[in-house]
């Protein structure tokens, strides 16, 4: 087995399929690997089946809220450009949100999807924002659950969005994609083409 992705010590030590139920995700490759292998066996066998919209799939499950909003902010970045002067407003605040994830931040995010463009698919991001925590967003509706894989999806669909504005390179953008979900699973800050300091955690 390779090591491209072992050390992802930001994701859940439990097997991928508990992951996948719990999120209420289903791959669509049959695989060989037992149900309590882990996440880099499972996700290696799919690397060898070629099967990247499953791996990409199985990332947006395994990464935390805050590094699963990150990935997909990175991929908006892709087609949208950089800040500030191609920012939205849901991409801004939901960049803001992944920096200091504080209530007021997620209320931020949350306020802008009620005002964004029908075709901002930006949208993604901050949604994913208002799910982080498990629920349907803040004040009343903080104590109501969010459907199962609500956010684990929209960051996979952000990924989706952003291949699709990238078919003159897919191929090697698709890896780009994966590899950049590990490298922020392993702590990295996920901008594999540039050179930047990791993304700082604050507790």
């Amino acid at each position: 087995m390779t090591d491209r992705f072992s050390g992802m010590t930001k994701t859940p030590q439990m097997p991928a399929a508990r992951m996948l139920a719990d999120a209420n995700a289903r791959l669509s490759v049959k695989l060989e690997a037992p149900a309590s292998a882990p996440l880099d066996v499972v996700l290696t066998e799919l690397d060898e089946k070629g099967a990247v919209i499953d791996i990409l799939r199985l990332l947006g499950v395994a990464l935390p809220a805050r590094e699963r909003v990150w990935w997909s902010c990175l991929a908006a970045r892709d087609y949208i450009g950089e800040a500030p002067d191609n920012n939205t407003p849901a991409l801004a605040a939901s960049e803001e949100w992944v920096f200091r994830p504080t209530p007021e931040n997620r209320e931020k995010a949350e306020a802008t999807i009620e005002v964004a463009e029908p075709d901002d698919e930006t949208i993604n991001c901050a949604m994913g924002v208002l799910y982080a925590e498990g629920t349907l967003g803040t004040g009343d509706l903080a104590t109501m659950p969010a459907p199962p894989g609500a956010a684990e999806i929209l960051a996979f669909a952000m990924n989706i969005v952003a291949m699709d504005n990238h078919e003159e390179d897919f191929d090697a953008y698709v890896q780009l994609l994966i590899d950049r979900g590990v490298d922020i699973a392993r702590g990295g800050n996920g901008k594999l083409d540039r050179k930047e300091d990791g993304l700082e955690t604050e507790e």
